[in-house]
């Protein structure tokens, strides 16, 4: 595979933590009106912030990180919510692909249909199944699944960063650099990527691209 070590690849295209099932969650209790305002009417209870502007708080402080301890921390944040399909079945299937997926990676491959099927817009379904795909020595098929990962989370550096390993696999160097790129971008801190940029440098920067 031309220099990419199949553990590195893999550690970018898998998710950063398994779902695993559990019992039915309790249902919240419903929200008590908030205390009359002047004229009678009740205090409107403030809005919960919404999924996207958590994200876009959190990439924010991604990209200005410190140091490569804050980046993990809040990178980790940001893949516990890119793991959240909001659906328990595909959850579940989703652990089950990954258990199987060092074993078995055509069940892994099996069960991750089925999910991305339930979730079409479920990007890390898409990452994990080209996972699958590359332990299966297909790459056109793993490079399909992470470009439709792509097209529904573009800020998925993980993704970015798998996308530029499998260039590298296949010698497009250019490309392989455009992917690292874009995910230092979201990601400064991403040391593989920062070691590719840096070999690739000196030979696609002196290009007439």
């Amino acid at each position: 595979m031309r220099g990419i070590r199949l553990p590195a690849l893999l550690a970018a295209l898998s998710l950063a933590a398994a779902l695993a099932s559990g019992p039915a969650r309790a249902q919240p209790a419903p929200a008590r009106p908030g205390p009359a305002q002047p004229g009678g009417s009740p205090a409107v209870a403030p809005k919960p912030q919404s999924r996207a502007s958590t994200l876009d708080e959190l990439f924010a402080r991604l990209a200005a990180s410190a140091d490569a301890d804050e980046a993990k921390g809040i990178a980790t944040l940001i893949e516990r919510r890119f793991a959240r399909s909001g659906s328990d079945t595909a959850d579940l299937l989703m652990s089950r692909a990954g258990e199987a997926l060092a074993e078995d990676p055509a069940l892994a491959i099996e069960l991750l249909d089925r999910v991305t099927q339930l979730k079409p817009d479920w990007a890390e379904a898409w990452s994990r199944r080209a996972a699958a795909f590359w332990r299966l020595d297909d790459p056109v098929d793993a490079l399909a699944d992470l470009n439709r990962a792509l097209a529904q989370e573009p800020r998925n550096f993980n993704a970015w960063r798998a996308l530029g390993h499998l260039r590298m696999a296949a010698d497009d160097k250019k490309r392989a650099m455009e992917a690292y790129r874009k995910a230092l971008a979201l990601h400064p801190h991403l040391p593989d990527v920062k070691r590719a940029v840096e070999r690739l440098a000196p030979e696609i920067d002196g290009r007439d691209l």
